[in-house]
């Protein structure tokens, strides 16, 4: 997403229509919850599109190519702020303008992608939200465990060129050794290496999946689930998507909450506050879901005790 920045003078003329951009990596249809959760924050703050507001919306489609040129029309239209939904957006929207406040709604490691200097003290144009996907992934290997018992190795899916690749599997390492979990990492850098990836996983005799954050994987969420169930492999994701695409399990962060949230980042730089001086906020809301239905088809048996900490389950 795209806002561009104005002045506080600016800000308190009443007949000003703000021009937010809103700059994504993917479809409307694909993040249709996220969507709306972000116009409801708008809403709740008093920002009402066609009203007081202007919304430029700019899609990739899941062409992460197109991003670079989307950021710079949003730039040219001088836009009040920019809001981002993921690192690869984020890192569009930053090597487009270093002038025009940018918030994000998510991002799995601000700091070690270089977005801001710290979470406490951003010191530059960006602020917003962090996923914490890193430290959640001993919690997803923990369920994991409680499904399969007997769990003893698992394949890692994962993009080694996402920003935040690299320390994603460091923390998933070291869960996988406190339970003692021996990890087959795969690196699926196009939607063609998905189906090696599988037969890979199964030649390593891996007794589950778990897949990290990347574009590249979460376009092909149907597909990935469709492979799982035809190679009765159990897999955990970082989003709902997944498992609404017919996946087996996610446990992440509710990222409708934190788009939500993101509005409020918008709300104070409009407002005159400034990006660097606003510190970046962590998750408060997670989320597990469970497909009963692909839990089935698999074989597999879904203990009580984890069904009881679902937030959702799909039948």
């Amino acid at each position: 997403m795209l806002f561009a920045l104005c002045s506080s003078a600016e800000a308190q003329q009443p007949n000003k229509v703000l021009r937010i951009g809103f700059l994504n990596a993917l479809s409307p249809s694909t993040i249709a919850a996220r969507l709306e959760a972000f116009r409801q924050g708008l809403r709740e703050l008093g920002y009402v599109e066609g009203k007081n507001i202007v919304v430029e919306y700019r899609w990739a489609e899941g062409k992460i190519e197109r991003l670079p040129d989307l950021a710079t029309e949003l730039v040219r239209l001088k836009a009040d702020v920019i809001v981002t939904a993921s690192s690869t957006v984020t890192r569009a929207a930053k090597e487009a303008t270093s002038t025009i406040p940018i918030v994000m709604a998510l991002d799995n490691d601000p700091v070690g992608n270089g977005f801001v200097a710290s979470l406490a003290r951003p010191g530059g144009n960006i602020t917003g939200l962090a996923t914490l996907y890193p430290e959640i992934s001993g919690k997803r290997l923990e369920l994991l465990k409680e499904i399969i018992p007997k769990l003893s190795r698992v394949a890692v899916f994962g993009t080694s060129t996402q920003p935040g690749n690299a320390q994603l599997l460091r923390e998933v390492e070291l869960a996988a050794g406190a339970f003692g979990v021996k990890l087959q990492y795969l690196d699926v850098l196009d939607p063609k290496n998905i189906e090696t990836a599988f037969r890979a996983a199964s030649k390593g005799r891996a007794d589950a999946i778990l897949v990290l954050t990347s574009p590249v994987l979460f376009s092909q969420r149907t597909q990935i689930a469709e492979l799982a169930v035809k190679s009765r492999f159990p897999v955990t994701y970082h989003r709902r998507e997944y498992v609404e695409a017919g996946g087996l399990m996610s446990y992440g962060v509710s990222q409708p909450d934190l788009d939500r949230r993101a509005a409020t980042y918008v709300d104070k730089i409009l407002k005159g506050a400034k990006p660097a001086d606003l510190p970046v906020e962590q998750p408060t809301k997670f989320e597990l879901l469970i497909n009963l239905k692909t839990a089935k088809q698999i074989g597999l048996k879904i203990p009580p005790n984890v069904l009881a900490q679902a937030d959702r389950v799909i039948k």
